[in-house]
């Protein structure tokens, strides 16, 4: 048995290591194949997986890393969808280039899973058993897009950092493969051993100085289109804010790669006004890995999987801004960081009843079931209940009632005479099921068409 690994981020690689080190894959009678991927729209310009001075010691896991990027240049890996009649000469191609006989067994390890790469290569190797390692909070989500049983029923397991704990993940939840979480200290351990691998002057510098530091990290929401450049910068400003209740001394801002000098200058500018050091860090090495180096006394972000990874991981506080305001802008409603911001916003607003793991847990049922409810559909039961019984204005913040309306849950509006007789004839049902199925085809469209555009 060899084991490929599809990964394409420092995170999923040390959720991956963290998970053999804890025994959750089994040992391979043949190689461990890392397939290092750079996602990036322009790989050039960023440091994959595979070149990160800081992972080698994670890279150390495997017998071999592999560049995917590399093997299908000039196509990108996020763009590579080969033709179905060309599957099984890639599969003779990619076994003969890794050494592998054509009756060896292979197992993947996909990161990703519904989008290629990772996808194209379940199709390469239509025979081999999958398991998916996670990639942060969107791995708490329920899978976009329904996949076919050719894939779904291969799903073994899905392995997970588990930084919430007592919380398992939707990805996959409705074909019963079970979940696999990473110990906490297990994956500790990794993120303290790259910490210390971690070769970067400028972080070098700030992790020399005594002061209390919290660190604030930049998401760039206004290029996703869920803010305004204008609340973006409120938003950062409002950040320092939450940090003073940790009584830093000093300010790291980490800006988004993409994010504009004003956003920076809204950070600085707010915390020099409360009489706070400020420095900017803005190096490759992951926030989690800042976090430790820094030892931060508070992290504060937008909906940052580092937030509940700092918390599980060293204790170290959290707080968010605007996650209210982005539930609400979130377009459209099954927009897959719906639960991450949901997850972070469970766990850091003021006065939070989903403090239990039971709670919370109940809620991300609710709101996966309400963003898939086809996908989700085992978990109908449960989003009624809870819905049943919240709150009005809980119910609100996390389902509008609009789409509780089309689903006919509870807290939806009552619907009018000609929608009763309409549901009682079933014609409702099955406009609904049409309509669903047409938004589906038309979002696979849009991507297509961005695809052939190169975007």
């Amino acid at each position: 048995m060899t084991q490929v690994f599809v990964l394409n981020s420092a995170y999923g690689a040390m959720t991956a290591a963290a998970a053999m080190d804890a025994g959750l894959f089994p040992e391979p009678s043949g190689d461990r194949i890392l397939l290092a991927v750079n996602a990036a729209i322009v790989p050039e310009t960023t440091t994959g997986i595979a070149e990160s001075r800081q992972l080698q010691g994670v890279l150390r896991r495997f017998d071999r890393v592999e560049s995917l990027n590399a093997l299908v240049a000039p196509t990108p890996p996020v763009q590579w969808q080969p033709a179905a009649d060309d599957l099984p000469m890639l599969e003779r191609l990619l076994r003969r280039a890794w050494g592998i006989d054509d009756g060896s067994s292979l197992e993947l390890f996909l990161q990703s899973p519904q989008v290629p790469p990772s996808r194209t290569l379940a199709a390469v190797f239509p025979g081999a058993p999958i398991t998916i390692v996670g990639d942060g909070l969107m791995t708490y989500s329920p899978i976009r897009d329904r996949m076919p049983a050719a894939f779904a029923d291969r799903v073994l397991g899905v392995a997970y950092a588990d930084v919430v704990p007592g919380v398992e993940p939707l990805l996959f939840a409705e074909t019963g493969a079970p979940r696999l979480p990473v110990p906490v200290d297990r994956f500790r351990s990794i993120v303290e051993e790259v910490a210390g691998a971690a070769e970067d002057p400028g972080l070098d510098d700030l992790a020399a100085s005594a002061a209390p530091t919290v660190l604030i990290l930049g998401q760039y929401l206004a290029h996703l289109g869920l803010v305004s450049a204008d609340e973006e910068q409120a938003l950062q400003a409002e950040m320092v804010d939450r940090a003073l209740e940790w009584s830093p001394r000093r300010i790291v801002f980490k800006p988004h790669p993409s994010a504009p000098p004003a956003i920076t200058d809204a950070v600085a500018r707010r915390a020099r006004a409360h009489g706070l050091e400020v420095a900017t860090y803005d190096g490759e090495v992951p926030a989690e890995i800042v976090a430790a180096r820094l030892r931060t006394v508070g992290v504060v972000a937008g909906f940052s999987t580092a937030l509940p990874t700092v918390r599980a991981l060293f204790g170290t506080p959290i707080a968010s801004a605007g996650t209210e305001l982005l539930l609400r802008r979130l377009h459209p409603y099954e927009n897959g960081n719906r639960i991450p911001v949901t997850i972070v916003d469970a766990l850091t607003r003021p006065g939070s009843p989903y403090t239990s793991p039971a709670r919370l847990q109940h809620l991300l049922d609710t709101v996966g079931h309400t963003m898939q409810p086809q996908t989700a559909a085992q978990l109908r039961g449960r989003a009624a209940s809870f819905l049943a019984g919240a709150d009005p204005d809980e119910r609100d913040r996390y389902v509008g009632a609009r789409r509780l309306t089309q689903l006919r849950l509870p807290g939806g509006r009552r619907p009018g005479p000609l929608a009763r007789l309409l549901t009682r004839s079933g014609v409702a049902g099955r406009f609904e099921q049409v309509r669903l199925i047409a938004r589906g085809a038309l979002r696979r469209a849009a991507r297509a068409w961005k695809a052939l555009e190169g975007r």
